[in-house]
This record gives structure tokens, C-alpha cells and sequence, in this order.
């Protein structure tokens, strides 16, 4: 039989029927437990399952990666903190950790700031429906294929050769020479996240445009009746209240710049100083074959973006409490 439809069977008929059956075996073990236990026993029960995958996918491969990181590249002697160290002290290294601050400052400023202008403008519109729908479609393109797609909008061709890229094809029929987008630091980086920002604006314009239609009509009529024009409604008004609302946008934004990884890799793959902290990681592993220093790259990535998910966490059962 074809393994390919032995998969299917697995997945069609096996999981639903795995679902039933540990449904119907916890409902039978429950029934032999007095009945004073079984709300306490019942919720972990059904929390087994995820837990169990949650450990599997998820806990033990991260102290896996972070044991890894204390080897060396045979994974077999322990090295201390030299992978650590190497990360520390080498120019690509932290060349790409510098790419990753750009990141973060200028991912965060466009989407949220662009979000924030579009929910805004389009607040009141009669195609308001229409224009979001535009803004947010770019969020539909997994980020290879946008990584793809802005690749051939700015591939560079010499002078002397007929212009395949869209941006240098209109350049060149305005009179000028062709620019060489992505290989030219650091407007190269800049481009890179202005992709990123292209995807993710949508995003930040849809959350920004819900907490946007939560402030009270009456509380803007009445500044505007007291004579405030729309700007310092917007100052003195709509902005402090977004607040939180922008401070949640952001730190998943910031999330976001941390973990950039797809359109580097699928546009310049680190090339011409673009080098990023998870392309870095892909590299050391994959093509350097280095699992120890590849491993400690991982570790440092996830030091930075534990703190932020925290912050992030916060902010939203603040807000749910709040409700």
C-alpha cells in the first residue's frame, strides 16, 4: 500500500478515533473514582494529552537545545560557555545581533505607526470595509512568498541589460542607472523590513481599529463641541486611550523582529550585511555544521523573547481584568 495513503488513513480515520477513545477511557476511569475526586481529577485528565505535547514538541527540545549548546561540534565533549563566548566576540555574530535591534526599532515604528494612521483614516470612511480588506491582504502571503515576490520587485540587472526588476525597470525608463537594492548596506535591512511591514501593517491596523471603535462617540463629540480640533482630539483624547492597545502591538512586534528569519533568508539569505540571529542559527547548524554554536545562537534568541512575551502576557490580563 502507498504510504501516502496509509498517512491519510492515519490522519482521517486514526486521530478522530484516538480523540474517541480517550474521551470514552477517561469518562470509564472517572466512574471508578468516588465522586468527591472527580472535579479535581477530571480538568488534568483532560489536560494530559496536552501537556504530554507540550512536553514532547516544545519543553524537551528546548533543554535538548540548551545542553546542545554546551557541547562542542560533535556534541559529544562539554565545552562550557565557549559557544556562548564565540557568539560574543565574532563580527558576523553581532553584526547580526545589530541587524536584529534595526529590526526591532524599525519593524515596531512602521506597522505600528502605519496601523495607527490607517485605522485612523479609514475610521470614518464609507469604504472603510474595503480599504481595511487591502491593507490587510498582504497578512494572507506566507512570508516566502512575499520574501519572493519583493525579491523580483527589486532585482538588479548592470545598465547595459534590460531591467527585470520592477522598482529598477522604472528607474531606468525615468533616465537613471539602476540601484542595486539589496546589495547596498544598510539600505538593504531597511527594504528587508519594509516587507516585513508591508505583511504585518494590516495587522497592527485591524487591532488598533477594534480598540479605535471601543472609545465612546460622546467623549469625542463632546472635546470637539469644546471647540478642540481633530489633531488635539487625537492628541489629548484617542492616543492615551490606544495606549495599551499600541503597548500590546508592539511588544508582538517586537517579538516578531526577533524571530525574523523567512524574508532574509528567501531575499539575500544574510548576504550584504543582512545577517540575522535566527538566519545565523539556520547557518551555524545547517550549513557550518555547527549543533553546539547553532545551539546557543537558539538559547540567546530565546533569552530575548521570554522577557517581552512576559511584558506582553501582562499587559493583556491586565486589560482582561480590566473588562
Amino acid at each position: 500500500m502507498d504510504d501516502r495513503l496509509v498517512t491519510a488513513l492515519i490522519v482521517v480515520v486514526g486521530v478522530p478515533a484516538t480523540v474517541v477513545g480517550y474521551i470514552l477511557l477517561t469518562e470509564a476511569l472517572l466512574r471508578a473514582v468516588p465522586t468527591r475526586l472527580q472535579s479535581t481529577i477530571r480538568p488534568w485528565l483532560w489536560l494530559l494529552p496536552a501537556l504530554l505535547l507540550l512536553g514532547v514538541f516544545l519543553v524537551f527540545p528546548t533543554l535538548t537545545t540548551i545542553g546542545l549548546s554546551f557541547q562542542d561540534k560533535l556534541s559529544r565533549n562539554f565545552v562550557g560557555l565557549a559557544n556562548y563566548e564565540y557568539f560574543f566576540s565574532t563580527g558576523s555574530t553581532l553584526a547580526a545581533l545589530r541587524n536584529n535591534v534595526i529590526w526591532l526599532v524599525l519593524l515596531t515604528v512602521f506597522t505600528v505607526g502605519g496601523g495607527l494612521l490607517f485605522a485612523t483614516l479609514f475610521d470614518r470612511v464609507r469604504f472603510e470595509s474595503a480599504a481595511k480588506s487591502v491593507i490587510f491582504l498582504p497578512l494572507a502571503i506566507s512570508f516566502v512568498g512575499a520574501g519572493v515576490i519583493w525579491r523580483f520587485m527589486f532585482a538588479y540587472r548592470p545598465p547595459n541589460e534590460p531591467q527585470t526588476g520592477t522598482l529598477n525597470a522604472v528607474v531606468t525608463g525615468l533616465g537613471f542607472e539602476p540601484i542595486t537594492w539589496l546589495q547596498g548596506s544598510p539600505l538593504n535591512t531597511v527594504l528587508l523590513i519594509a516587507v516585513a511591514a508591508w505583511i504585518w501593517t494590516g495587522f497592527a491596523m485591524v487591532i488598533l481599529s477594534a480598540a479605535l471603535k471601543g472609545i465612546s462617540p460622546e467623549l469625542l463629540e463632546a472635546a470637539r463641541v469644546d471647540g478642540a480640533n481633530e489633531l488635539q482630539v487625537f492628541r489629548r483624547i484617542t492616543f492615551p486611550l490606544l495606549l495599551p492597545t499600541v503597548a500590546v502591538v508592539s511588544t508582538t512586534m517586537i517579538i516578531t523582529a526577533l524571530k525574523a528569519f523567512d524574508i532574509v533568508y528567501v531575499m539575500t539569505n544574510g548576504s550584504f550585511d543582512t545577517q540575522v540571529i535566527a538566519n545565523q542559527m539556520y547557518a551555524e547548524l545547517f550549513r557550518f555544521n555547527q549543533p553546539g554554536r547553532g545551539s546557543a545562537v537558539a538559547v540567546i534568541l530565546l533569552l530575548l523573547i521570554v522577557p517581552v512575551m512576559i511584558v506582553n502576557i501582562r499587559r493583556f490580563r491586565a486589560q482582561e481584568a480590566i473588562r
